[in-house]
């Protein structure tokens, strides 16, 4: 049998359209990486599951089967892997250069040991960059960028895995979860991803700061979550008006 690659790549999709090809041509060009792709797709109508079939030689595991959504899909790929670090990669993102994912095998191999999520930096199409910072405060809203963030994959057996009743919200509390329970948390100091906006944490539907609010009251005292759900409430009606009056959705 050979050797367990150091980072699992899994990239979720049901219908992506031409924005998975970059997705995974991103995780193809990787340099000395060793890195292992699992791809999961829900039950794709748009051609994608025949190009996928097609390029059966390049992904290590291809599940291609209906699903109940995002998280569940996100559970069958950690099920599958055989990586130390499973990194979760969108379909309409990609790998911030060819040389990430090495660079990232390296420092995790050169870091003390003990860390059970290494968080990254991610950049956004319109410009926005998300950094881990290891002060962030887990009660005002999911602290970690998932497309940037590398969890050790002994956590999901340690720990469970992603809820898959939250349809928005699931890896936040994932990460609250593991903060609860004592995992360490480092700041990676790459740009790992580029995400594409528009993303389902990043849509401002009123359904995923309801699940904020709703993760935030299972893993923290009432009182230390009131003034946050306050502002949850705040940070959609702002999306929401900015989206009525922009000139795009005129």
């Amino acid at each position: 049998m050979s050797h367990a690659p150091p980072i699992s790549v899994i990239v979720v999709c049901k219908n992506p359209g031409p924005h998975l090809h970059a997705a995974l041509a991103s995780v193809w060009s990787q340099h000395d990486a060793s890195a292992e792709l699992i791809v999961v797709d829900g039950g794709s109508t748009d051609g994608t599951r025949a190009w996928l079939e097609a390029q059966r030689a390049r992904i290590a595991t291809l599940i291609a089967e209906p699903d109940g959504g995002v998280y569940e899909a996100m559970n069958k790929g950690v099920t599958a892997a055989r990586g130390e670090w499973l990194l979760f990669l969108g379909a309409d993102d990609r790998l911030a250069s060819d040389s990430v994912l090495a660079e990232t095998a390296s420092w995790l191999r050169a870091t003390e040991t003990g860390i059970g999520v290494a968080g990254a930096e991610a950049e956004y199409g319109d410009g926005r960059i998300y950094r881990f910072r290891r002060e962030a405060n887990p009660v005002a809203r999911n602290f970690i960028h998932h497309q940037a963030a590398f969890y050790r994959r002994s956590l999901f057996a340690e720990h469970g895995h992603f809820d898959t009743t939250l349809a928005v919200m699931g890896d936040y509390d994932f990460n609250a979860r593991l903060r609860a329970r004592g995992v360490r948390f480092q700041p990676l100091p790459l740009r790992v991803a580029i995400c594409g906006a528009g993303g389902l944490s990043d849509r401002g539907g009123w359904r995923g700061y309801r699940e904020e609010i709703a993760v935030r009251h299972r893993h923290f005292s009432a009182w230390r979550c009131l003034g946050w759900d306050a502002l949850s409430v705040v940070r959609w009606l702002r999306k929401k008006i900015v989206r009525q009056t922009s000139p795009a959705h005129g």
